[in-house]
């Protein structure tokens, strides 16, 4: 029994479960705002399943493709995919076991979420190569999180209105310019490994504009996506409330590298949940 407690632990590890709360709160906004309200415990219960078991596939096809990397990183040696926890074989089986799930799960919502199951896969398990050749890599991970609100709208109305491209923009946005924040911490590694990071290529000073720029581009799309969905007052504040929290993430950063992490964990962590929260609450009120 301990020895089974003990690799969940490591596949949590492995995974950073916790990190779900970056993808659920905007698949939960987008089902929420397609059904005009409550959606149903069922659709509560499938979309998390598919948000989880999705991104469980993707940190998983992430550290399995990286873990050569991660080996001679100093920052990313300790992981449970490089320091023998884990082996090749368990890490496989981990990823095709969540990649069943998700697909099943899809099945489960309706026929466009099974038939776009397998495609959205493979954009989620692209990113994890990107940084080999392009410095994209970064937009691909936001495209990969991006897609949750499509997910959670076509779990609700098997459709893709505007207004969810245009919230699913603004995911895009604020993931690829935090995680050109959090890049900054590998500056030196990814110039001497060849790995292809904005911040290698074009220096600190240029990652922290094109992050800025990033997150001005993610609050301006989620306030049209306020507009287009025909959302009230207390939305306009989600979408004009991301912008200040974004807004000090990014002084917070420039102030000192050592808070990258808080940054990227708590800050963006809360900007979830406060979006979604101030969703419901234009819902209700």
């Amino acid at each position: 029994m301990n020895d089974i407690v003990k690799k969940l632990k490591d596949f949590n590890e492995l995974v950073m479960f916790e990190h779900s709360i970056f993808s659920l709160p905007f698949i939960f906004i987008a089902m929420v705002v397609a059904a005009d309200g409550w959606f149903g415990w069922k659709l509560l219960a499938l979309g998390a399943l598919a948000a989880v078991s999705a991104r469980n596939f993707a940190m998983g096809v992430n550290r399995y493709a990286d873990r050569d990397i991660d080996a001679l990183n100093p920052r990313t040696s300790n992981r449970p995919n490089v320091d023998g926890r884990l082996s090749e074989t368990s890490m496989l089986f981990f990823i095709l076991a969540n990649a069943l799930a998700f697909v099943f799960v899809a099945y489960l919502i309706n026929s466009l979420a099974f038939v776009l199951s397998v495609p959205i896969l493979l954009v989620l398990g692209s990113y994890s190569y990107f940084k080999r050749f392009s410095s994209l890599a970064h937009v691909i991970l936001g495209v990969s999180l991006g897609l949750a609100p499509i997910a959670g709208v076509i779990a609700v109305s098997a459709s893709v209105p505007l207004w969810s491209v245009l919230l699913s923009l603004g995911v895009i946005f604020w993931v690829a310019g935090f995680d050109l924040l959090y890049s900054l911490q590998d500056i030196e590694f990814d110039k001497e490994k060849g790995l292809h990071s904005i911040p290698s290529i074009y220096g600190a000073q240029a990652t922290l504009f094109i992050s800025a720029l990033f997150h001005a581009l993610a609050v301006l799309f989620w306030l049209l996506f306020v507009w287009a969905a025909g959302l009230g007052f207390f939305a306009f504040m989600a979408a004009l409330g991301s912008g200040a929290v974004l807004y000090y993430e990014q002084t917070l950063v420039r102030r000192d590298f050592k808070q990258i992490d808080r940054a990227f964990f708590t800050v963006n962590g809360y900007l979830g949940i406060a979006f979604f929260a101030l969703i419901i609450l234009d819902k209700v009120v």
